[in-house]
């Protein structure tokens, strides 16, 4: 079984770090390592910068991983996530900083990110990234993120 992080943000009062290369993302060991499963996080109020205008983002992520030792610990994920709010960087580079930070962390077997920003000068931005290979036979549901519609 995998060694068990030692929690330093879990059942704690932490500030948000300052930026997401300063957050800790921490792990936990996967209580059923011998079996293969998808787990989902899903954060749709995600805020960042833009680098040009200094204006803020919108995102909703969908975060699909088959783990293998580590499972991601939720708090230390939602602080990374909440590390962006002052933070100025592109659409693309904050879905892959993220999905990469968590790939490094726990090493899953697949991890796919999607990435659904609101539209910002009339144009929505999706982006995609997965890494890994889904185990056979493990069910991955669709995201559940509407395309966007506009208002009507």
């Amino acid at each position: 079984m995998a060694r068990q992080t030692k929690f330093t943000q879990l059942g704690k009062r932490v500030p948000v770090p300052h930026s997401p290369q300063s957050a800790h993302l921490e792990m936990v060991a996967n209580p059923h390592p011998d079996q293969d499963y998808v787990v989902r996080f899903a954060a749709p109020e995600f805020t960042t910068l833009c680098p040009i205008t200094g204006q803020p983002d919108f995102a909703h992520f969908v975060i699909d991983y088959s783990p293998a030792r580590q499972l991601v610990e939720s708090k230390s994920l939602k602080l990374l996530l909440a590390s962006f709010r002052n933070h100025v960087a592109f659409h693309e580079d904050c879905t892959l900083f993220i999905g990469k930070r968590i790939v490094a962390a726990i090493h899953p077997k697949y991890l796919r990110i999607a990435g659904y920003w609101y539209p910002r000068g009339g144009i929505p931005i999706d982006v995609f990234w997965q890494t890994g290979k889904l185990p056979r036979g493990v069910w991955l549901p669709d995201p559940g993120v509407a395309p966007y519609r506009g208002r009507g």
